[in-house]
């Protein structure tokens, strides 16, 4: 039962999600009959499940809302604004009692009551101090449609293993009781010779006769946690006006693709799929050690052997990341309630609006990306987006737009959010700066390196603490939550016209495709996604260069970084060395190496907690002689070098956007150190 349950918390929580999301678009599109319909499932299938596992507050108290949405659906009220914000206070009132079932919290009763009675009023539903969370109470016998009665006939035959999944028939029988008069009669066919019998099934089915003024969908609506896998025959017995197809499904021929649908995906544990992928982390290694083992035999059946398993590992490696991917979608939508109640506390006309919503990411990415987005948002809704009044003073249109957008580059992701509020300014923003002492007043500062400074710790523009802003935290966690992730933070600003802020994230956090770079001794990985080729360097092209770091690619100067000098690492530098040229957020860059190995299937291992400050390497990986190689991060490395360049021309403590000024004066030997790694 503790299974089942823990079952019904999750699917509730889902629905709670449809149910709000349904609710705020509904406040937008108020005639649309299908956001009505799937309030009103969701509210349907959250007081049915409760009642089902004994949560009869919950049952209780969703039947009132539902309740006022089957009068939306049969054209007795009206959608309202008031009714979608009482509706999105009764789901907040519905998690709260979810918690409070799952022993994880205490609903506060009052406020129950305060809804329903809300609920009650609105609706006309009579005394509101009968409106007490209770058992939804019987409907009148005519049913709670409009319309003549109709009389109706159904037959129902559950899954035999209905009793196992928690659900007992016989409600649902008192259900469709709710709705008007019913006949029962009861098929005992099935049922096989006693020693036979297993307790644990249900081998019964019912014919019924239902009369009712609702309709058909109400009457499905009561089987709706079965209907999958049952056979479920819902007709009229007398012709019914403008008739569609009456029969779902055959009485001995049910109709079951919602069924093989249902059958086609399954509910797994999100620690099961952890454990999956860290078993092919290590699957990988032990292949790689393989293939290096056969590689040194000249036992041709071996080759063959680990070629096979190397093939099967890379499929096995690709299926059970792409299991860990999930669309944005569900992350996206959840930030409307936000938008929405930021709105009414600050006094903004503000919509949402998605795209690139079924982009697929990491689930392990996709858990710690909440927070980011959240402090983004409301920074925009506060800080970035005006009045009413000011945006129509400025000839724009009062209501203002956050975007949500997500695509793939490569083995990445760009999640941007938008607004078009004011934007940044920039005299103002160094102003702030100068003010907190975060940079000197002499400091030279370009426009990116100053709309940067909103990154940093303790920044903020407001001169007022509020339970929005003003305490310098929000962007400064959407920094380090970034950095975490090896991500990186992009801002672009138009004065007046918006901000535009991108997050570029990898697609995962487990198993990467790199390339493999040998450095005297010492090995590191490069990812694969940010390599663009690889290009000789002699000793004749340094002495062109006159001792900068300089390579000509293409009829196009790259600045590079020797890895054996930033390292500081007392290896013999060959004749010919290997530049892999790669993308980063500061363009294209160079990484000097000694020897380029050739792709190499990555498993990243975390550094562990005495390596937390090393910035510049995103975690290890086991090779297949069993040595350790390190996984560098191309873009906090080029992002190091350039900040140390910038600190040393006095430009200030930011990156700075100068590539070329920044590299030919400070790319040079034993320049560029990353004293926590040295040390």
């Amino acid at each position: 039962m503790d299974a089942f349950q823990a079952g019904f918390f999750e699917e509730a929580r889902e629905l709670i999600a449809e149910l709000e999301l349904a609710l705020l678009e509904m406040n937008d599109k108020r005639d649309d009959p299908e956001l009505v319909g799937r309030a009103f499932r969701a509210l349907h299938t959250i007081k049915g499940s409760g009642a089902m596992f004994g949560f009869d507050d919950l049952a209780g108290f969703t039947h009132h809302l539902e309740t006022a949405f089957d009068r939306v659906r049969t054209g007795q009220l009206a959608v309202t604004s008031g009714l979608t914000n009482l509706a999105l206070a009764a789901s907040d009132q519905i998690k709260a009692m979810l918690e409070q079932a799952a022993g994880r919290g205490t609903a506060d009763q009052s406020r129950a009551a305060e809804i329903l009675a809300s609920v009650n009023e609105l609706t006309g539903a009579g005394d509101a101090s009968a409106a007490r969370p209770a058992s939804p109470p019987p409907q009148p016998a005519s049913g709670d449609g409009t319309g003549p009665v109709r009389e109706w006939r159904i037959h129902f035959r559950p899954n035999p293993d209905v009793l196992v999944n928690g659900t007992n028939p016989l409600l649902l029988l008192d259900e469709l009781r709710q709705l008007g008069e019913l006949r029962v009669a009861a098929d005992t066919s099935a049922i096989p010779p006693l020693r036979k019998i297993l307790p644990e099934r249900c081998y019964l089915a019912w014919d019924m006769t239902l009369a009712t003024a609702a309709g058909r969908d109400a009457i499905r609506d009561v089987f709706i946690f079965v209907e999958d896998d049952s056979e479920l025959v819902i007709e009229p017995l007398s012709p019914e006006p403008h008739a569609r197809q009456a029969v779902l499904a055959g009485p001995r021929a049910p109709v079951r693709n919602a069924t093989a649908q249902a059958a086609a995906s399954i509910r797994v544990a999100a620690a099961k799929l952890d454990q999956l992928v860290n078993l092919v982390g290590e699957l990988v290694t032990v292949q790689a050690r393989l293939s290096e083992a056969a590689a040194r035999s000249s036992d041709p059946g071996m080759l063959d052997v680990a070629e096979s398993v190397e093939r099967l590992t890379s499929e096995l490696r690709e299926n059970s990341m792409s299991i860990r991917m999930l669309p944005l979608r569900a992350t996206f939508e959840r930030f409307r309630r936000l938008v929405h109640d930021l709105g009414v506390d600050l006094g903004k006309d503000v919509e949402l609006t998605v795209e690139g919503a079924e982009t697929e990411l990491d689930k392990t990415v996709i858990d710690q990306l909440n927070d980011p987005l959240v402090h983004l948002i409301r920074n925009s809704m506060d800080h970035g987006i005006e009045t009413p009044e000011t945006r129509r003073a400025a000839g724009k249109r009062p209501t203002a737009r956050i975007h949500l957008s997500a695509l793939h580059s490569g083995a990445n992701v760009l999640i941007r959010v938008t607004d078009d509020g004011r934007g940044l300014d920039a005299d103002a923003l160094r102003a702030r700066a100068v003010e907190k002492g975060l940079v000197e007043s002499s400091a030279r500062l370009s426009e990116q390196e100053i709309y940067s400074l909103i990154l940093a710790p303790g920044f903020s523009t407001a001169r007022e603490i509020t339970d929005v802003s003003g305490r310098g935290v929000g962007l400064d966690v959407v920094r380090r939550n970034v950095e975490a992730l090896h991500g990186s933070i992009e801002l672009a600003s138009r004065p007046g016209q918006g901000l535009t802020v991108t997050l570029r994230l990898p697609l995962t956090l487990a198993i990467i495709d790199g390339l493999l770079v040998r450095v005297g001794a010492t090995h590191f990985v490069v990812p694969l996604a940010n390599s663009l080729e690889c290009v000789e360097l002699t000793r004749e092209d340094i002495q062109a260069a006159h001792g900068s770091h300089l390579a000509s690619v293409r009829d196009e100067l790259i600045p590079y970084i020797r890895l054996s000098e930033y390292f500081e690492m007392d290896a013999a530098r060959p004749d010919r060395e290997q530049i892999m040229v790669v993308e980063t957020e500061h363009g294209l860059y160079g990484f000097a190496v000694d020897e380029v190995l050739g792709d190499h299937q990555t498993v990243i291992k975390n550094l562990g907690r005495l390596c937390r400050n090393v910035q510049v390497v995103s975690g290890a990986t086991i090779l297949g002689d069993g040595t350790v190689a390190l996984i560098l991060d191309p873009h906090r490395l080029v992002h190091n070098v350039i900040q140390t360049a910038s600190e040393r021309s006095g430009a200030g403590s930011l990156p700075g956007t100068d590539r070329r000024r920044n590299v030919e004066q400070h790319f040079h030997p034993k320049g560029q150190q990353d004293q926590c790694y040295a040390k």
